[in-house]
């Protein structure tokens, strides 16, 4: 039916439209419909009123044409001007941004505002400065902000690990305690972070020639948030033996007959020392986090404070006041109950540890 195919347009949606229609139907397009409608034998009034356009612009097409200059018509090398960020724009602009640089033949792995411009310029004929793109973003949420780094989560048994180390959670016994447990690396050489400074000036932190290093072992206990943590000069199973024997005595046997301890997968938390010292120990037992996973480790936000209360921008001269420094922050900060990330509520993982529960009753009938 015709009727089906009418729509209510308010005056700004027309106006919008026949300003995105006259921006991307160039004189020369613009010009071949017009040839194309008076070869059907319509007037110029009838013609401007199906274009969208003057009947000037109808006359001007036909002039061209006979004098054979229709080609002059065309403005393809002069870019429109643009001041507001339109939907069609809109999504040009996230279309680029979605992709990288290179993708376009850009030698750079990242857009800056002149490089957006240059390429919509190139795709839009739409003429915009830097400053413009750069409220554009601003505009539609987008902000300059550094980049981090995240390790690859591929491992094939990912969802198995982290389904028992949630059931194993879920079932803890009153009289158990589950940690979890890493390792983190002390630089003299201060890590480089966001501080607030005069305009126009900037806080200079002084290298210390010499890096030095030392290495903190750390447990945080679930439940309570407490942290249990040795300094080493050496990340090797002997530090990881010391958290261990730490571990040992701040949860005695006879309050705690049972000890998780969570851990990566680590070659020191493998080590054959280790697996000696545990068989010894039978009631502290290890279990492994998926490989290259560190959002299953609540204790890496522990590590983080202590890289923003400590190693940031930090002034200390020697390896032995910085390490005072961290293990001041962890006696007087804290506890740190921090939840269990979002991953371990999946509907994946949600299942394998019902998949678990169901063994367990099997076992126990």
């Amino acid at each position: 039916m015709p009727g089906s195919t009418l729509i209510d347009l308010s005056c700004s949606e027309q106006e919008h439209l026949l300003f995105e229609l006259r921006h991307a139907r160039y004189g020369y397009w613009l010009a071949l419909h017009i040839l194309l409608l008076c070869a059907e034998g319509y007037s110029p009034t009838q013609i401007a009123a199906v274009l969208f356009c003057s009947r000037s612009s109808v006359y001007r097409a036909v002039n061209a044409y006979r004098a054979g200059s229709l080609a002059g018509l065309t403005d393809a090398a002069t870019p429109h001007r643009v001041g507001s960020l339109t939907p069609s724009l809109c999504r040009s602009l996230l279309a680029l941004l979605k992709r990288t640089p290179a993708a376009y033949g850009w030698c750079r792995t990242r857009w800056s505002c002149a490089s957006l411009a240059a390429q919509l310029q190139v795709q839009r004929r739409v003429a915009v400065s830097a400053a413009t793109l750069r409220r554009w973003l601003h505009q539609l949420g987008w902000v300059w902000k550094r980049a981090k780094l995240v390790a690859r989560d591929d491992d094939p048994q990912r969802v198995n690990k982290l389904a028992c180390t949630r059931f194993c959670i879920d079932n803890l016994a009153r009289r158990a305690a589950l940690v979890f447990a890493d390792e983190l690396d002390i630089h003299l050489l201060a890590k480089v972070g966001y501080q607030w400074m005069p305009k126009g000036e900037t806080v200079e932190i002084v290298t210390p020639g010499v890096n030095q290093k030392s290495y903190l072992a750390a447990a945080l206990d679930h439940l309570t948030g407490r942290v249990i943590s040795c300094i080493g000069e050496r990340k090797s199973a002997g530090l990881f033996l010391e958290l261990l024997k730490g571990l040992d005595a701040a949860y005695p046997a006879a309050g705690y007959p049972r000890l998780v301890v969570v851990v990566d997968n680590f070659g020191i938390h493998k080590a054959k020392a280790v697996a000696q010292w545990l068989a010894l120990h039978r009631r502290i037992e290890l279990l492994f986090l998926p490989t290259y996973c560190p959002k299953a480790n609540p204790i890496e936000r522990v590590f983080w404070e202590v890289h923003d209360k400590c190693t940031r921008n930090h002034r200390r001269k020697k390896i032995e006041q910085l390490v005072g420094d961290v293990e001041q922050h962890l006696q007087v900060n804290g506890p740190w109950p921090y939840k269990l990330s979002a991953i371990y509520y999946t509907a994946a993982v949600t299942a394998a540890v019902k998949e678990l529960e169901k063994q367990q009753l099997l076992k126990a009938a």
